[in-house]
C-alpha cells in the first residue's frame, strides 16, 4: 500500500508546487515509485513545473467523470522512470473532484506506488479538503514570515479534525515541516521570522530548510523540478529533505550567511573558508 503525503500550506506562493514537484523526483530518484497528482482544478501548474505540459491529454476529472481511465491520465517523467504526474483540469471546476472520484484513485494507485503526493491548492477549499483528507503523512510548507506561518498553523488544526485518519479515530496525520525562500542574512536583519521562531509556532518536526534561491524560478521557467540542479543550493536542500523523510540522519545546512571573501581574497582569487 502507498503512502499518501499531502505537500499543503494555507498561504499561496509559498512554494507547493515546487515542492511537490521536487519532492516526488526526488523520492522516484531514490527508487520509490511515486505519483503526483495537481489537485489545483482551474489553476494548473504542476505540469508546468514538471515540464510536461504539452503531453497532458486528460486530466483528473477526466478521470474521476469516467471520460478516461487513470492509465491514460497518467504521465510518466522521461527523466525519472519511476515518477509519474496526473495533471488537473485547467477547464472545469473545483466541485468536479469529489472524494468518491478521488479516493478511487488513490485505491488504484496505491496498489502499485510507494508514495503517492498530492499538492494541494491554497487555502481550505474543496480542492485543498480533498487534497488532505486520504494523507498519511503532510508537508506543511511556509515562508518564514508572520502570515505564513499563521496560516499553516490553522492547515495543522484542519488537517488533525477534517482528515480520514481524524474521522476513522486512527493515528493521527504525520506532520513534516518545510520552510523555504530562507534567507539567513534577512533573518541576522529582523526582516525574516528566525528558524526557531517559525519551529516554536508550529511544534512540528523539521524536515527542511529551503534556501532562498534564483535556482527555484529558472526551474521553473524551464519545467525542471530544482532538486535536478545539483548546483544550487535549493535543489540540495531538497535532496537532504527527501534524505530526512526516508529516515537518514542529514545535518541541516544554508541556516547561516555565507561568509564573504575579504579584500585580499577577492584579489588573488582566493575563497573564504
Amino acid at each position: 500500500m502507498a503512502q499518501v503525503i499531502v505537500v499543503t500550506s494555507g498561504k499561496g506562493g509559498v512554494g507547493k508546487t515546487t515542492t511537490s514537484a521536487a519532492f516526488a523526483t526526488g523520492l522516484a530518484q531514490r527508487g520509490k515509485k511515486t505519483v503526483v497528482i495537481d489537485f489545483d482544478v482551474g489553476l494548473r501548474n504542476l505540469d508546468l513545473i514538471m515540464g510536461v505540459e504539452r503531453r497532458v491529454v486528460f486530466d483528473i476529472v477526466n478521470v474521476i467523470q469516467g471520460e478516461a481511465r487513470l492509465s491514460q491520465a497518467l504521465i510518466r517523467d522521461k527523466r525519472v522512470d519511476t515518477l509519474s504526474i496526473l495533471p488537473a483540469s485547467q477547464t472545469r471546476d473545483k466541485d468536479a473532484l469529489t472524494r468518491e472520484g478521488v479516493g478511487q484513485i488513490i485505491e488504484e494507485l496505491s496498489a502499485d506506488h510507494d508514495y503517492i503526493l498530492c499538492d494541494s491548492p491554497a487555502g481550505i477549499e474543496k480542492g485543498a479538503l480533498l487534497a488532505l483528507y486520504f494523507a498519511d503523512q503532510a508537508v506543511i510548507v511556509t515562508n518564514p514570515e508572520v502570515s505564513s506561518v499563521r496560516d499553516s498553523d490553522r492547515i495543522l488544526g484542519v488537517l488533525q479534525s477534517k482528515s480520514k485518519r481524524a474521522e476513522e479515530k486512527r493515528d493521527k496525520v504525520k506532520e513534516h515541516l518545510l520552510v523555504t525562500r530562507y534567507d539567513p542574512e534577512r533573518v541576522t536583519r529582523g526582516e525574516m521570522l528566525k528558524l526557531e521562531d517559525v519551529q516554536e509556532i508550529l511544534a512540528i518536526p523539521l524536515l527542511g530548510v529551503v534556501p532562498e534561491s534564483e535556482s527555484v524560478l529558472r526551474a521553473s521557467n524551464t519545467g525542471t523540478p530544482v532538486i535536478l540542479d545539483q548546483e544550487s543550493n535549493a535543489g540540495q536542500a531538497y535532496k537532504d529533505a527527501v534524505s530526512r523523510f526516508l529516515g537518514e540522519s542529514v545535518p541541516h545546512r544554508f541556516l547561516e550567511p555565507e561568509r564573504k571573501a575579504g579584500l585580499f581574497r577577492r584579489l588573488f582569487g582566493g575563497r573564504a573558508a
